[in-house]
């Protein structure tokens, strides 16, 4: 019985992945969704209590798996640069299903500036993202792996990763086929280390 609520719960869920980048959160509806993975309105109440719930679920399923990747390859490497790096290289699957997931990014932008209740979980997981790389550029510096230029602060550099990441992932939205996208993430990543570091070396 469980396995079979799990398995409604994520039909809705791609459902409503598709239905929002494709026609946007607004004119989608509840019985759009139901239409779409074939399950009766009250199934879906059983689920989520409101459409607005659906989309705040798929951006905590997404920051999830984004945790979960960070943590398996950190966990895998000598030294956090290098995790980092790697990491950027290895999202291929990111990129792959950016030009769904960008779109549904901009809903949750475009709905954050409307809705309160959307702007503290879109605003919530970046203040927490920026606060865990601080702590892995300053874990990287104690650890002897990265030694920052002088008056460099370890918040900056949180704040640089992420917007390399966000900005690759816009830039593979607009231009899919330009380039090996997650091959670019992983360089810009390495370069930025390279700069940062004392005398521009590892």
């Amino acid at each position: 019985m469980q396995q079979r609520s799990e398995e409604t719960r994520q039909k809705i869920l791609q459902a409503a992945e598709a239905l929002f980048a494709q026609k946007g959160y607004d004119a989608t509806g509840v019985a759009d969704l139901c239409e779409a993975c074939g399950v009766s309105k009250g199934a879906f109440y059983h689920h989520f209590p409101t459409k607005q719930a659906v989309f705040l679920a798929l951006l905590e399923d997404w920051l999830r798996q984004l945790d979960e990747q960070l943590q398996k390859t950190l966990s895998g490497h000598p030294n956090i640069p290098e995790g980092l790096i790697d990491l950027a290289k290895s999202t291929d699957a990111i990129f792959a299903a950016s030009n769904t997931r960008a779109r549904i990014f901009l809903e949750f932008w475009i709905q954050a500036t409307r809705q309160p209740e959307i702007w503290q979980a879109t605003v919530a997981p970046y203040h927490r993202y920026v606060e865990r790389f601080t702590e892995l550029i300053r874990q990287s510096e104690i650890q002897g792996a990265l030694s920052l230029k002088k008056d460099i602060d370890p918040q900056i550099v949180a704040r640089t990763i992420l917007a390399l990441a966000l900005g690759m992932l816009l830039q593979a939205f607009f231009d899919p086929q330009g380039e090996n996208w997650s091959q670019v993430t992983g360089k810009s990543i390495e370069w930025l280390f390279e700069a940062l570091q004392k005398g521009g070396e590892k």
